[in-house]
Parts: C-alpha cells; structure tokens; sequence
C-alpha cells in the first residue's frame, strides 16, 4: 500500500463524509446515543452536551475522531492553536473559544469538501479567530515557530510518512510549544490482515502506530516531556464493530486485536530554548 494510495483513500472517504454531514442523519458524536451497530465505537459519543451545544450541527455529524482534545489541552486565552485535520471544524471552533478573542485557531485540511464545510460551520458559529487552510499534515503551510499548541483528532494515524508529520509539528511550534493530540495506538503487533486493508487504514486502525514507536518517533522529531494516556480501550465487541465487513475472519482476529487497541490522549513539548554554554547565555 503507497503513500498516493492511501492520501487518494483518506480524501475519498472524508470528502464523502462532509457530504453526508450536510443530510439530516443523526450524529455518533454526541452524549447519549447508542452504541447498536450503526455508530463506530471508535468515533461516537466524543462530546459533552455543553460542547455539542456550542458548534453548528453539521460540525458534529462530520467529526471523525476519536477523542475530544480541546478538553485535554489545557488551552489558555492568548494561545495560537493549529488542529491537523480540521475536517469539518468542530475541535477548532471549540479551540477559538477556549483561546478567546486574543487568540487564534488554525484548521488544516487536504479535503476540498471538508473545508468547504468548515468555514461553512464557522460562518454559522459567528466565531471571527479562525482560518481554515488547505495542504496536508506532511506540509504544513505556516512558517516556522508560529504556533503555541497543536490538537489533531485521530488524523496523524492516517498519514503514511508520521515521521514528516511530527518534524513538521515541531517546527511550527514556538519554543516551550505543546503537541496535544488525539489518536488511535496500539499495544501490540497489528495483524498483518488488518495492515493490508485499505478501509481499515482510512478507519484509523491500520495505520495505527504502536505506543513505543510513537514515543519514538515524537522523540525522534525533537519532542521532550512525551506522555501517552489512554481514554478508551476497545474490547472484543468493538473488535467486531470495526472489523465486520472488511474481507477478514472477524471471529479469528477479534480475539487477537481486543483490548489492543485504544484511543489515546498524545503529549509533548518542544524545549523552551535551546541549552547554550556561551558566555553570552551562561553569564560565564
């Protein structure tokens, strides 16, 4: 499986999904709504009521994600937010009005329909400190040391070339900056049937890193102070939730995968200033 094939994967489905958002059918994402078959255990009930509250409808049925990282940053008045994978933009909106009107929040999308729909929900929010940007989270299309915090919501898993991805992370971020994500790891070696699958991969499983690697990877970029905590694990019902349908014996590998996977609330910081031992930073 390319890298081409799989960006061409993840801009159908997503495309796909804005467009759905703009139907009236009801949303996973919000409290209360049943886990019966037809919502993914990975993506429902993400948002509280106060949250569902505070964003345009369309935003909550096109959220594809799998946790909820506006509520984890710890984001303050004044901050500078960039969210990898905006989608229909409900983490930005919430991030606008976390970091107020001195602040800003950023929304990254490759996906035409998916921004088209996020300044949509913006203009209908009224929220006046956020831009929407196209270009992938391989690219990001902001000049060094400019942001405060990065969110993303169950995107970077999605990309084939991570490595790209958390290098670019560290270099928008201002010194001190904050990497706080929401994302799909795993805790053991995934199957290689599920690893093959195109759908899968789009659907956050597959391309799925391994708590070690990411911690490796994010230390690899240049990240410090790297923490990984669990906010959902999925058991053998969600195993089947997620595997049914994709060509593979489900009741084989649902045993091997269950209580492996897990959506997973990713930290790090980028060091506040570089170490210096010259007379002119050591007052030697």
């Amino acid at each position: 499986m390319n890298t081409d094939s799989i960006k061409e994967a993840v801009k159908e489905k997503y495309g796909e999904a804005a467009r759905q958002a703009r139907l009236d059918q009801p949303s996973c994402c919000g409290p209360g709504r049943p886990r019966d078959g037809t919502c993914d255990p990975i993506t429902s009930n993400l948002y509280g009521a106060q949250e569902t509250g505070e964003v345009p409808e369309q935003a909550l049925r096109a959220s594809l994600g799998c946790g909820n990282p506006t509520a984890l940053a710890e984001l303050k008045p004044g901050e500078v937010v960039l969210d990898l994978g905006s989608g229909g933009g409900i983490d930005v909106l919430l991030a606008a009005k976390r970091v107020g009107a001195t602040g800003k929040a950023y929304g990254l999308d490759m996906t035409d329909d998916m921004l088209a729909l996020a300044r949509e929900n913006q203009r209908k929010s009224g929220v006046e400190n956020v831009e929407f940007l196209k270009g992938e989270i391989e690219n990001i299309p902001l000049p060094d040391n400019c942001v405060d915090v990065i969110i993303s919501n169950c995107v970077i898993n999605l990309s084939a070339d991570k490595d790209r991805v958390l290098r670019e992370a560290f270099r928008v971020l201002r010194p001190g900056g904050r990497f706080a994500v929401s994302d799909v790891v795993v805790t053991s070696e995934v199957p290689a049937e599920i690893r093959k699958s195109v759908e899968l991969w789009i659907g956050c499983i597959a391309g799925a890193l391994r708590d070690a690697d990411y911690r490796s990877k994010l230390a690899g970029a240049g990240f410090e102070k790297i923490e990984i905590e669990p906010t959902r694990v999925y058991d053998i019902e969600d195993a089947r939730q997620f595997l049914v349908g994709q060509g593979i014996d489900v009741d084989a590998i649902a045993p091997r995968v269950a209580g492996k996977f897990m959506s997973a609330f990713v930290r790090a910081r980028k060091r506040a200033q570089a170490e210096c031992c010259a007379p002119s930073c050591c007052g030697t």
